[in-house]
């Protein structure tokens, strides 16, 4: 074969569109054929008789042929139409089975969802999402993984996770986000230590060169605390959940530095005492998260939807 009988071909094969009938004219045409009337098939699509002509006359055009005699006492298939017919009929068969099989993928993509989210949106924000997406989902299962920011986007990444929420100042590598709520990290002890009952807030300085209970490198929580201080956070203890953390505060271990969702309970009932700061920028936003070019669909989308809601 040469080159121009090569691209020939090819551009044949590329115009495959253009030459083969949709898929609602062919289903129009085994109408006719099954009911014997343009009319009565046209009532059978839910379309009116001139719209019904008009796409059988587009399709007798585009193939070159007569398909249908028309007469006062009905409409009937020429030879031509007739065997068109038996390959349409082939064509929309396979169509159905192609129906079928993408519903059932999209079933089985439907029948599960995994999450990843870091400790503070698992702990406290994802519980209520989750009933809410259960009332419109009840056949969906949810797997959930809390760890830190940096395991949320390896999991995600690794194909291991259908959506992800993060707590970090910045969008790991590779991942599309959208800010889903705002929060505030806040420094908090126990009612016994001294910096409970001072009047001046804490100056970044002294926030810097105080050892402090902290979660551990990667998190969301010490990203937004160790850019505040520009690297200066001590650790005395590095723990990794937000539930150790608050315990080990309570306990009267030394001050610790929390998301303002974590620890409501716990200033409620003054187990824990907020410690004013200033001169540092504690603000951050949630965000969720997907691989970059995979904007969620199915449970995962409907779940992103809910926690803008």
């Amino acid at each position: 074969m040469s080159n121009a009988d090569g691209r020939a071909g090819l551009s044949g094969a590329g115009s495959l569109a253009h030459r083969v009938p949709d898929l609602g004219a062919l289903e129009l045409l085994l109408a006719v054929a099954r009911v014997g009337s343009l009319g009565g098939a046209a009532r059978e699509m839910g379309i009116t008789q001139p719209a019904a002509s008009s796409r059988i006359r587009s399709m007798e055009r585009q193939l070159g042929v007569a398909l249908v005699d028309r007469s006062p006492r009905g409409s009937r298939l020429t030879d031509a139409g007739a065997l068109v017919t038996d390959w349409a009929r082939r064509i929309v068969e396979a169509a159905e089975a192609f129906d079928v099989g993408a519903q059932a993928l999209r079933d089985r993509r439907d029948s599960r969802l995994r999450v990843a989210a870091s400790m503070t949106i698992a702990e406290y924000l994802l519980p209520g999402w989750l009933l809410a997406l259960r009332a419109q989902r009840p056949d969906t299962a949810v797997s959930l993984h809390a760890g830190n920011s940096t395991v949320v986007a390896q999991r995600l990444l690794a194909d291991e996770a259908d959506l992800g929420f993060v707590e970090g100042l910045s969008v790991p590598t590779g991942l599309d986000s959208v800010v889903i709520a705002h929060d505030r990290l806040i420094v908090v002890t126990a009612p016994g230590h001294t910096w409970a009952r001072r009047r001046r807030a804490l100056a970044a300085e002294e926030l810097a060169s105080t050892p402090l209970i902290l979660r551990e490198k990667g998190s969301g929580t010490r990203q937004v605390l160790d850019a505040a201080l520009g690297g200066l956070a001590r650790p005395l203890i590095e723990l990794s959940s937000t539930t150790a953390v608050k315990a080990a505060a309570v306990s009267g271990a030394g001050p610790a530095v929390l998301s303002e969702l974590a620890v409501g309970e716990e200033l409620g009932m003054r187990r824990l005492v907020p410690v004013p700061v200033e001169g540092v920028a504690l603000a951050r936003d949630l965000r969720a998260v997907w691989p970059t070019g995979h904007r969620p669909t199915g449970p995962a989308r409907d779940l992103l939807s809910l926690t803008r809601g």
